[in-house]
């Protein structure tokens, strides 16, 4: 079993790749899609040596065969190079959440080093591929550090309620009634009049399927009738209370579809199983299928909410966060993601407007004010 060494750098702007880079992953990975070494330099800036010495010396590190070395013939990964390639990405998208939650911690933590005066916000929330973008966003252009720890949806709003966190990030079914599994699941969390909402997106889930839609999936019905190998997420979140509830609105119950109990940790982990070929389809967002070069079918419109007490609504720093989603600059950022749309973004929103599941208005407590 060979050992990992973790390191970071720091830098004016993050790329777009990997949270957790490795040479070895680029250059399997470059091979892969040119064909050929010299194609890989390229891809990659280097000389044809430099890759053809990288690769060799990794095939002696890990003592096996990377690369067909067929003289006159495109360059083709071994079958342990890709087991390799994929394990290390499934590794990566299941660790996502981990790994942003660790360079957020490091990230506010240095900050206070560069800029004493700094904002910094705790949040709590669902996974969600707009969140890191916003916390780019917030950084660079208002001081203000999202502490990001991402969880499942319930258990982002529980911490909100236990004081671990300022705010929380959860998501709904447009048109979820009161008798629908969102609400039976979010309404004992949440109480008007004690918290309030801030609008941040609407996004669309659905089926992700391989590219072509080979099984052609456009329906949790036809999933289950054609026993086609689905993966889920965790008991908790989100995107496992949107199943759950479009199961029961299609008649079906869980045991019909074929790996329900199989989980996995984020979007991101989801679209890897269905790109590996381990599964036909998995629950999750457009932005996290088109990542992964698969095809989608849209199952639900959801709007993503931030979740805070009222009494906190005029802290500075949730101020702030609300003065930046409101600007143009932030709602086209956003608008650029695969399935997503600005939704009401910065707006503070009535609990009881927004998710009408409160069919009687509770007694407001002494020291409370009204929603």
């Amino acid at each position: 079993m060979r050992k990992i060494e973790l390191s970071y750098r720091l830098c004016s702007e993050r790329e777009p790749a990997a949270l957790i880079r490795n040479p070895l992953f680029e250059l399997l990975l470059a091979v892969r899609d040119s064909g050929s070494i010299s194609g890989a330099a390229r891809q990659l800036g280097l000389s044809y040596r430099h890759v053809w010495g990288q690769l060799k010396d990794w095939e002696q590190t890990l003592e096996q065969d990377l690369i067909f070395w067929e003289r006159g013939q495109a360059a083709r990964l071994t079958p342990f190079a890709d087991r390799l390639l994929w394990s290390e990405r499934l590794a990566q998208a299941r660790l996502g959440p981990q790994i942003e939650a660790l360079r957020a911690e490091l990230e506010r933590t240095l900050a206070l080093a560069f800029d004493p005066q700094a904002l910094v916000l705790m949040l709590h929330a669902s996974h969600d591929d707009a969140l890191p973008l916003l916390q780019d966003h917030a950084a660079s252009q208002a001081a203000l550090h999202l502490d990001i720890r991402f969880s499942g949806s319930v258990e982002a709003i529980r911490a909100l309620n236990a004081g671990d966190c300022v705010l929380a990030g959860f998501h709904v079914r447009e048109g979820a009634d009161g008798a629908s599994v969102t609400a039976r699941t979010y309404q004992p969390l949440l109480q008007p009049g004690l918290h309030k909402l801030i609008g941040f997106a609407r996004r669309q889930q659905g089926l992700m399927v391989a590219r072509g839609n080979p099984l052609r999936l456009d329906s949790l019905a036809r999933v289950a009738r054609w026993k086609a190998r689905f993966v889920n997420r965790a008991l908790g979140s989100g995107t496992r209370v949107l199943l759950d509830e479009l199961l029961q609105q299609a008649g079906l119950e869980p045991g019909q579809i074929q790996g329900y109990l199989r989980c996995e940790p984020s979007h991101a982990a989801v679209a890897q199983a269905v790109a590996s070929g381990s599964a036909d389809c998995g629950l999750g967002t457009e932005a996290a299928a088109r990542a992964q070069g698969l095809d989608f079918v849209p199952l639900a419109s959801e709007r993503y909410y931030l979740a805070c007490l009222k009494s906190a609504l005029e802290q500075p720093e949730l101020r702030r966060l609300r003065e930046l989603l409101a600007q143009p600059a932030w709602q086209s950022r956003i608008a650029q993601l695969p399935g997503y749309a600005p939704q009401a973004s910065g707006q503070v929103l009535s609990l009881r407007r927004e998710l009408p599941w409160w069919q009687l208005a509770p007694r407001t407590p002494a020291g409370q004010g009204q929603d």
